[in-house]
């Protein structure tokens, strides 16, 4: 954005030469650092620190060849004087973008940062970027270090100057006087367009028409682009923008062509542009989409390119080539096309529209507010007459708005008067239909008698296979509370028998485990179904407590290609333990092999199959055996199993076999689930 042209053609009018020594208690009004003879400068790229800076040889006297690149920075040193008693302060100031200073008092170096783009919550001075207040210690000679750092595409560049406190306090006298009528201007421009915000606003909530919304739009970005311009001035509220300086530019163009595109829907709804003419219609939205896509792509560029880049400036003066053109068009063609009571308030007001925005441009791209004494030589004078411009409009508008909620309350009054009349017809029309109506729910009554006594019949038949559902249910969780008991029990016998071979270290791990265990079946007890992956879990829980019952003779291994496919089958909770529990204690338990071994197998590359084998003695042999109580376990869970299939989508088909050897000796039993979704 465009500084005070004034003040830095003063800044930089008028050379003041010095002696050898630049002396903080002697300055003169200003002492220009270009030039100086205690002055010099050295080229570097933009990341160098000043300790390697302090290293670096190759100083030259700083003169005007010295413009900085946005890839190249410039160093400034030069000694600084205070050979009096007191403390004294000195002002340098620099009007571009990014500036470090390093100052040395007592051996130390101070760091100052200031400069256009440095957010206000990093500066050294927060009121203003383009002064760095120094305190110089009594009789002391001090170093500064000056960092320049310009995001300009070209080789422009602004020399830093020296100042007293007498004449900067006067140099800042001077610009808040100038300013002042100015910043007066941009905070009533603010003030109005809040409070017609309100009313906007007001209207919004209370009617929602797209008309209030598309013109809230409007008001607002015209006061973030009132902002962003109160911001490059010394207001105290155009500050709040320099935390973010990069976003506040880019706020500038973005907001004025933004709030171009909320002004054209508004116009297109204001005036109801579509009832009169199709095209000109789709014109208008072609046109707003344009500033919206400008707007976009002008914060890419900025953020891309640099707030200065040529790519930019060019496409902001093609897009103003086109948009402003087009806008006098489309003016001229509403004018002869739409018929509209508000017609008078759009002419007013997009005149003055043109007026604004036609000299605004002429002033900036012609550099008229830069030439002394001119007529436009006042700051911000482009921004300024465009804000006056656009605040003529959006007083044509209001009114405009205001006269339409008339219109609208009138076109009530008639659509009232219209629907009493209706009325009036339509009651003598329900005389006629009423006879007729009183046959028609005669007949529909008798059909909806018969349609009832048929849905009582359906309602019937759903309760009592509802009914039937719900005794199955009852039956599979009776079984299953008869399944937890049951395990219980037998873990607990298991824990009894360590106990008492006074095998307690064992018996205490047995328990720990056995404890997570029985949380992990309590948890899953209330559920009808749980993932394949949970049960897989309880079994390894499980397993390893047999494990470390059974001792070395025992092993197992379980075998799964994917734990992420298994969590995509559910079955009915402590459905595999009951099986692997036989396994072990009627089949392997029994049987006098040195190597007692188990396998559980996953199969997921197909459908899911579950294949539980032991080398035990079988069943055949197992049934043999005297045992202290029945085994329940399998037969309840087997009864579960059939439960399930009956009320579940999903089938699990049970096969049990017995394997033998050539000579027909029992080798094992082989038990495999097959799951079909």
């Amino acid at each position: 954005m465009k500084k005070i042209a004034p003040v830095i053609v003063f800044l930089l009018a008028g050379l003041c030469s010095l002696s050898a020594q630049i002396r903080a208690d002697s300055l003169p009004s200003r002492v220009d650092l270009v030039g100086h003879p205690e002055v010099q400068a050295l080229r570097s790229s933009r990341e160098e620190s000043l300790e390697k800076i302090l290293k670096t040889d190759g100083w030259k006297a700083y003169d005007s060849s010295f413009a900085t690149t946005p890839e190249k920075a410039i160093w400034i040193k030069f000694p600084l004087e205070n050979t009096t008693h007191d403390s004294l302060s000195t002002y340098l100031f620099y009007s571009g973008f990014h500036m470090d200073l390093y100052l040395q008092n007592d051996g130390e170096f101070e760091h100052f940062k200031n400069g256009y783009l440095i957010p206000l919550g990093e500066r050294s001075e927060p009121k203003w970027y383009f002064f760095t207040a120094l305190e110089l210690l009594p009789l002391q000679r001090s170093l500064c270090y000056i960092r320049i750092v310009n995001d300009y595409k070209t080789g422009r560049t602004n020399m830093p100057i020296l100042y007293s406190r007498p004449d900067y306090l006067d140099f800042m006298d001077g610009v808040r006087s100038e300013e002042a009528p100015s910043i007066a201007f941009i905070y009533t421009y603010i003030i109005s367009l809040c409070c017609i915000l309100v009313f906007a606003l007001a209207f919004w909530f209370r009617l929602r028409k797209r008309v209030y919304f598309y013109y809230l739009g409007y008001l607002f970005f015209q006061i973030l682009y009132a902002f962003a311009i109160l911001q490059a001035t010394l207001a105290t509220v155009g500050n709040l923008g320099m935390y973010a300086p990069q976003l506040s530019n880019t706020a500038i163009e973005t907001a004025q062509f933004t709030f171009i595109g909320f002004y054209i829907f508004f116009i297109l709804y204001l005036l109801e542009i579509k009832t009169f003419d199709q095209n000109l219609s789709k014109a208008l939205v072609g046109l707003a989409i344009l500033c919206f896509t400008y707007a976009l792509l002008n914060i890419i560029l900025i953020f891309h390119q640099g707030l200065y880049s040529e790519t930019r400036s060019m496409a902001s003066l093609i897009v103003r080539l086109i948009v402003l053109p087009l806008n006098v068009a489309l003016f001229i063609w509403i004018i002869f096309k739409v018929k509209h009571p508000l017609m008078k308030y759009f002419v007013l007001g997009q005149s003055l529209f043109f007026i604004g925005a036609l000299v605004s441009s002429f002033i900036h791209y012609n550099k008229l507010h830069l030439v002394p004494d001119g007529m436009f030589n006042f700051p911000h004078a482009q921004h300024i007459i465009f804000q006056a411009g656009l605040l003529g409009e959006v007083f044509c508008f209001s009114i405009a708005l205001g006269e339409k909620v008339f219109l609208i309350q009138k076109e009530k009054d008639r659509a009232s008067q219209k629907l009493i009349e209706q009325l009036q017809q339509n009651q003598i029309m329900e005389e006629k239909m009423r006879k007729e109506l009183d046959e028609q729910v005669q007949q529909k009554t008798e059909e909806l008698i018969k349609l009832y006594s048929e849905m009582e019949k359906q309602k019937e038949e759903q309760i009592k296979r509802s009914f039937a559902e719900r005794l199955r249910d009852m039956k599979m969780l009776a079984l299953r509370s008869q399944m937890n008991p049951h395990f219980i029990f037998n873990s607990l016998n298991a824990l009894k028998n360590l106990v008492m071979l006074s095998r307690e270290e064992d018996a205490i791990q047995y328990l720990d485990n056995f404890s997570v265990l029985l949380r992990t079946i309590l948890q899953n007890s209330s559920k009808n179904t749980i993932t394949v992956e949970e049960e897989l879990e309880m079994l390894e829980l499980y397993l390893s407590l047999e494990k470390s019952r059974l001792g070395e003779d025992f092993s197992y291994t379980i075998q799964c290609d994917s734990r992420e496919a298994l969590s995509q089958f559910t079955i009915p909770p402590l459905l595999l333990q009951p099986f692997v529990e036989n396994a072990i204690w009627h089949g392997l338990h029994p049987s006098g092999k040195p190597e007692k071994k188990l396998s559980v197998t996953f199969d997921t590359s197909q459908q899911l199959q579950i294949t539980i084998e032991d080398n035990g003695v079988g069943r055949k042999e197992s049934g043999k055996a005297k045992k202290t109580h029945p085994s329940a376990g399998t037969r309840i869970t087997q009864e579960r199993l059939s439960l399930y299939n009956h009320i579940s989508e999903a089938k699990m088909h049970l096969d049990i076999l017995d394997l033998e050897n050539d000579k027909g000796m029992p080798e094992g039993t082989r038990i495999t689930i097959t799951y079909n979704g």
